[in-house]
């Protein structure tokens, strides 16, 4: 499919190639829908392999924003960028400059925040020229914090469901990618008295959580055929599909991963298997909670982590859904989210 046979398929409204040769920057900003108001997505900084490695990614990331902040109850659509290339060498304050004057030509119909390989130090950057970026240093810092904090609480509802209660004591726990989202969930499940499991493709990472939470170290090999009870994805995307998804031994799917699931027979195959799937961008908003209440210019840290922790009571709304109309947990959140745009 072209570009545009794309757009249409994913229903996104606008999509923005931007390129500035001076600086090496190329990336794609794609506005999904604005029904609810104007878009909110991080950027992420990766080195694809091609455009269209690189597009596929944004098309799919940006509805997943949209779902995202309807479902939160944000009154924010739904948007994401990427920018194509090695972070390690192209980040300068004149590269995020320019990026910015690119957001700025949008005229507030996007805002962006930190995302993969984007920190909060490019986030001041990119606002020393626009006002149309959150999670700023100034105001709320990073919102990876808040998102774990999110996943936690989408995990412990999502406990309740599977083993009958909410408690996290004892439960072994495979979490994928210690980043910035991994790590504070890590610190979570360690303080409830979870058993961790961690992978990640940088061993320094994962000697740390060794070290310091106890955690046990495991293979990438190992990383979908280890038995435990709950495994959280929170690295990139498309980590489960149809064929892998019966490797699987675990009874619950809670990652920060943004489309964990590669597809919806991804999700048809886990319910197959009894293994509930708890869906990414409504454990995952707590980032993006954080974000939106930035943009409203009334940030209070104590009214986030409110919000953040209703991330359970939401959790328990899709699954009910899907209980009560005998659907998948991914149908049931898609029902939820657009639901939510189709009123708005």
């Amino acid at each position: 499919m072209n570009t545009l046979e794309q757009m249409k398929a994913y229903g996104h409204e606008q999509i923005v190639f931007v390129r500035d040769e001076a600086v090496g920057l190329q990336a794609i900003i794609a506005i999904h829908d604005t029904t609810l108001g104007p878009a909110l997505g991080g950027t992420r900084f990766w080195n694809y392999g091609n455009e269209e490695e690189a597009l596929f990614d944004v098309l799919r990331l940006s509805q997943g924003m949209t779902m995202k902040n309807a479902a939160a109850g944000l009154g924010l659509g739904g948007g994401k960028a990427v920018i194509i290339g090695d972070p390690a060498k192209l980040k300068s304050r004149e590269f995020f400059h320019s990026y910015a004057h690119f957001i700025n030509s949008l005229g507030g119909k996007y805002y962006t925040a930190e995302d993969v390989n984007i920190s909060e130090t490019d986030v001041a950057m990119i606002n020393e020229v626009s006002e149309y970026v959150v999670g700023t240093p100034a105001i709320s810092g990073n919102p990876a914090p808040f998102t774990a904090r999110g996943v936690y609480m989408g995990m412990k509802a999502g406990a309740s469901k599977c083993f009958a209660s909410d408690s996290l004591e004892g439960k072994t726990v495979v979490v994928q990618g210690i980043g910035s989202v991994g790590r504070k969930l890590c610190n979570y499940l360690a303080n409830e008295g979870a058993i961790i499991k961690v992978y990640d493709i940088d061993r320094a990472k994962v000697d740390e959580v060794v070290d310091t939470l106890g955690a046990i170290a495991i293979s990438g090999d190992e990383l979908l055929t280890t038995e435990c009870d709950i495994f959280a994805p929170c690295a990139l995307g498309a980590v489960i599909s149809s064929t892998n998804a019966v490797s699987l031994k675990c009874r619950l799917v809670a990652g920060a991963a943004n489309n964990v699931l590669v597809d919806a027979a991804a999700g048809k195959a886990l319910a197959q298997m009894g293994i509930l799937y708890l869906p990414d961008y409504i454990i995952n908003a707590g980032g993006v909670i954080n974000c939106g209440m930035e943009i409203t210019g009334s940030y209070d840290v104590g009214r986030v982590n409110e919000q953040v922790d209703k991330i359970y009571d939401t959790t328990l709304r899709i699954l009910a859904l899907a209980e009560e109309k005998g659907i998948s947990t991914y149908q049931a959140a898609e029902e939820y989210a657009w639901g939510v745009v189709m009123a708005g």
